[in-house]
């Protein structure tokens, strides 16, 4: 069984800077596709970012693009998401997720539908 488990949020100033880690147990990681998504109180789950499993294809939703940087560690099993000049519109509890059939499928997807597995999420506040 795959967990994901998120860590790094919190509260910070808006143009402030946060690193959020997802660390990955119980599977083959080098074959994912990781994403994040976040969802804010009354809205809907959203991309975030993803990346393939070679760390060389990654995807951004429009607003997040140049300030938001995701990566991966394949040795620590672990997905960042490097978030600066953030926004109050940031503010949201991200999760990361895993899709096993990325190396097959060579997709790196948007779609929540994609992804099997799920962490909690962590919260991220941006306080203008």
């Amino acid at each position: 069984q795959v967990q994901l488990v998120e860590s790094g949020g919190g509260l910070v100033q808006a143009g402030g800077s946060l690193r959020l880690s997802c660390a990955a147990s119980g599977g083959t990681f080098t074959s994912y596709t990781m994403g994040w998504f976040r969802q804010a109180p009354g809205k809907e789950r959203e991309f975030v970012a993803a990346l393939n499993w070679s760390g060389l294809n990654t995807r951004y939703r429009d607003s997040v693009k140049g300030r938001f940087t995701i990566s991966r560690d394949n040795a620590k099993n672990t997905v960042y998401l490097q978030m600066n000049n953030l926004k109050p519109e940031d503010t949201a509890v991200y999760s990361c997720a895993a899709d096993p059939s990325g190396r097959r499928t060579l997709i790196t997807s948007t779609q929540l539908d994609t992804y099997t597995y799920w962490g909690q999420g962590t919260q991220v506040t941006v306080s203008s």
